[in-house]
């Protein structure tokens, strides 16, 4: 017999899928103990497990993969043949369309592009910022940052220079950091220029000392002057996202937390591994966290419909980037952004994308 751990690291289906297919009658466990309810699973039901792992990978509807493995374990071999061939040739439709869909929308955004978008940056900008503020910003947002080749405009750090304010955004999609710093000395425009990662990183390790550091924006070329020493080099050629349509702090529930001791619970609590973000991305561990009426979070093995799970990596990146012993964290719908952010002040924080749980 085993547990449903051991089923669950052998078969590729988390401990919270192998509870869903129980509920659902998919696929019962041999034998639950009456009194503590642990799942026991006999040495036959591996097999079932694995290939219902890859049912499910592939995007079988449940019920199509209860009467597969009805007919896979007997000699039902044509309905199961069958099935298979149905559900591929959704899949083949369904890409089909979708290619349909994508070529209207790039000719779309042919259509939209003029030479704006196109030619050199002209944008000229010279401010002065605390260099103990910007490094503060940087260190919130930088983790941040994506590093999937296939998105290089979001592989950096965005600077948003508008008046006396600057903006710096990191995303990599799953999560958004935002921090916002005074600046002086400029009058212009709004400017914004994408500073990569390795250059992000260089004027950070300039921003050792007290006095104001420059920020000069000169076309498609950025650089910090720290004294006599400068960091500068190419801002990223393609444009960084609209990331003000993508800010809404979430409205509902809010919780003060102690950082250490929260950061503890969600090291040593319950956490679901194997989960997948989306379609296609590698699997991660998830913590699946409940706020009661008094405002008080907990980390939690099951959820249920008020319960938010997120990347617990992510979670965790975003309470140390934050630099704090005391966070708010801010809920709203189960399927809205979950935000982090440091206490009294709302300009810089962390917008994390729940991770949906469909098993």
């Amino acid at each position: 017999m085993r547990s449903i751990g051991e089923m669950a690291r052998d078969s590729g289906l988390g401990v919270s899928a192998l509870r869903f297919y129980d509920r659902a009658g998919v696929l019962v466990p041999a034998w639950v103990d009456p009194v503590s309810g642990y799942r026991w699973y006999a040495p036959g039901q591996l097999d079932e497990a694995r290939l219902l792992a890859r049912l499910r990978r592939a995007g079988m509807p449940l019920a199509d993969i209860r009467l597969v493995l009805a007919g896979w374990s007997g000699a039902d071999t044509d309905l199961v043949r069958g099935l298979l061939q149905a559900h591929l040739g959704r899949l083949e439709g369904g890409l089909a369309a979708a290619r349909t869909e994508f070529s209207a929308l790039r000719t779309l955004l042919d259509q939209r592009e003029n030479p704006m978008t196109t030619a050199p940056r002209t944008t000229t900008a010279r401010l002065s910022v605390s260099a103990p503020e910007l490094a503060a910003a940087l260190d919130a947002v930088r983790y941040a940052a994506s590093s999937d080749p296939g998105l290089p405009m979001l592989g950096g750090v965005l600077l948003d220079v508008e008046g006396d304010t600057v903006h710096l955004v990191a995303t990599d999609r799953y999560r958004m950091a935002v921090a916002r710093i005074g600046a002086t000395g400029h009058a212009g425009p709004r400017v914004q220029v994408t500073v990569p990662v390795p250059l992000a990183d260089a004027m950070r390790a300039l921003l050792g000392g007290e006095e104001p550091v420059g920020l000069i924006v000169d076309g498609d070329r950025v650089a910090l002057e720290a004294g006599d020493r400068q960091a500068a080099g190419q801002c990223l050629a393609q444009d960084f996202p609209d990331y003000r349509r993508l800010v809404h702090l979430p409205s509902g529930r809010r919780a003060l937390v102690e950082t250490a001791a929260f950061r503890e619970e969600l090291e040593t609590g319950p956490v679901r591994s194997g989960v997948t973000r989306e379609q296609g991305d590698a699997s991660g561990d998830v913590s699946v966290l409940g706020i009661a009426d008094d405002g008080t979070v907990t980390v939690r093995e099951d959820g249920d419909g008020s319960c938010v799970a997120v990347d617990r990596g992510f979670l965790l990146d975003a309470i140390a980037a934050a630099g704090r012993d005391r966070l708010v964290l801010e809920f709203g719908a189960p399927t809205a952004p979950v935000a982090i952010r440091r206490v009294a002040d709302e300009t810089t924080f962390t917008l994390l994308m729940p991770v949906r749980l469909d098993d």
